[in-house]
């Protein structure tokens, strides 16, 4: 193998797509020529560089049910070309591994869930029912802004009539309803968005025992907040920060 040939195959080699016998090739020409291994070594040392100066962030909500959508819809039988070069290979790469992360950690969150102790059923069912309302359609039964014509749609399909109080104007726009089904009973949840971040709530009638002040759980990344108000109780589920989510509960929940 010349330098060329080598130069050519080094971002393949370093990505392990060569064959066996080519890599063995690469390996044994970088032992024997300076100048290869040199830019193999500078490839490397920058490959490092940037790896540990990435940010990472969470994903909200929204972006993780449209890449759910975008695979789904995306076509089967487009043929995918290999690449050839260091940073051509990387990104294509990157994209894949996102969106299959994105996909497998809600995969193992609902996994998780149903390994969760039996006195946490109620709040491994609530977050299961909000990360499968993140999958394309499942999202809202009623899709609208106006608590007048979302609040009526509950009636007849679950025992009681959630609270929709419209808090647009507060930084938290109602984007309609559902019924959810938790503890073997159809519920009310009601869907709000903060940003990218989309907000359940669940509710239901309970024996009036008085009102509970909120409790704070989390869980796999999202947060939730349970409290009983009224005969009723309430989860509020979301990926949003903590701090943001307490400010909303206050607003769609009064306090006892």
């Amino acid at each position: 193998m010349n330098c060329s040939d080598c130069l050519e195959k080094l971002g393949p080699f370093l990505d392990s797509e060569l064959s066996a016998g080519e890599a063995a090739l690469v390996e044994e020409h970088l032992k024997t020529c300076a100048d290869c291994a040199a830019a193999h070594r500078r490839i490397v040392g920058t490959s490092s560089q940037l790896k540990a100066g990435l940010m990472r962030y969470q994903a909200p909500d929204v972006l993780k049910a449209r890449i759910r959508a975008s695979l789904v819809d995306a076509p089967r039988d487009v043929p995918v070309r290999a690449s050839r070069s260091l940073i051509w290979s990387g990104w294509p790469r990157t994209i894949a591994a996102a969106a299959v992360v994105a996909v497998v950690s809600s995969a193992l969150t609902l996994v998780a869930t149903r390994q969760r102790p039996a006195e946490n059923r109620i709040e491994a069912e609530v977050l299961a029912s909000h990360i499968r309302s993140l999958m394309p359609g499942h999202l809202t039964d009623v899709a609208s802004n106006d608590q007048h014509n979302v609040k009526p749609w509950f009636n007849g399909r679950v025992n009681m009539s959630p609270n929709v109080p419209r808090v647009d104007s507060l930084g938290f726009p109602l984007v309609g309803g559902r019924v959810d089904y938790i503890d073997g009973r159809n519920v009310a949840a009601v869907v709000y968005t903060r940003r990218q971040h989309v907000i359940n709530v669940f509710s239901w009638p309970v024996p009036t025992n008085g009102d509970l002040a909120p409790a704070t759980y989390s869980s796999h990344g999202y947060n939730l907040i349970r409290a009983n108000h009224d005969g009723e109780e309430v989860w509020v589920v979301s990926d949003l920060n903590l701090s943001e989510l307490r400010d909303f509960v206050r607003l769609v929940v009064p306090s006892p």
